[in-house]
């Protein structure tokens, strides 16, 4: 029954970005190489951030809401790794369609390789059920859609040159928001008391609004534009 529990939840987990691989033209132009070197450079951001014990540490001297402003503003190293991942990575002929999808699912199995599989093995193999690594990989889920869709909006950004101007801003808010959803979350279970349930379903609805958004801004900036 243990192992049975183990594997359902990191086929939840890590299952829709196999699916996610395979069941668009990704895989028909062989893009597994630039989600790899995306999952890379996203570990390369990782050395880089601040370890959590530091903000523990730091607790003690600034307040609450100054440290979760710092950690926002060290969540936007995500964005510089990923600008590197979309700009400075020798990619193969795709286009900017694959090439964002590629980068988005490699950075989203990478987090959760790193942040999910270690407690998945420890924990969903225990003798009794538990709901928490169930909704953990809920939670994936709606990182990975958040993570290709920052994906999204950084190629308009930075790759799509001629779009819309009254779109630039509209695009720049919503990477923002992406981006700073790790601290929010955060925000929203130690500043606010929302228990993991509350915050995962804010985290679905947002995921899927952001997708919606981006989906629609990415479409946008590919008509004709003069």
């Amino acid at each position: 029954m243990t192992m049975f529990h183990f594997f359902n939840c990191a086929i939840l987990t890590f299952g829709p970005h196999a699916v996610y691989y395979s069941a668009t033209p990704l895989s028909e132009y062989d893009t597994l190489g630039t989600s790899v070197k995306a999952a890379l450079v996203y570990l390369g951001t990782a050395l880089v951030k601040v370890c959590p014990a530091y903000f523990k540490l730091m607790e003690k001297f600034v307040g609450y809401t100054f440290q979760e402003l710092l950690k926002a503003l060290i969540g936007f190293i995500d964005v510089a790794g990923l600008y590197f991942a979309l700009t400075q990575l020798t990619h193969r002929n795709i286009s900017q369609n694959h090439k964002f999808q590629a980068v988005g699912l490699g950075w989203a199995f990478a987090d959760s390789v790193l942040h999910r599989l270690a407690p998945l093995w420890v924990g969903a193999r225990g003798l009794e059920f538990t709901w928490d690594y169930i909704l953990q990989g809920l939670e994936a889920n709606a990182n990975l859609v958040l993570s290709i869709s920052l994906a999204a909006l950084g190629s308009l950004i930075w790759l799509r040159k001629n779009k819309p101007k009254t779109l630039i801003p509209i695009i720049y808010a919503c990477a923002g928001i992406v981006a700073t959803m790790p601290s929010i979350t955060s925000y929203l279970r130690r500043g606010l008391g929302w228990h993991f349930p509350k915050v995962l379903g804010f985290e679905l609805f947002t995921s899927l609004v952001m997708a919606f958004i981006s989906w629609q801004l990415f479409s946008a900036c590919q008509r004709p534009y003069v």
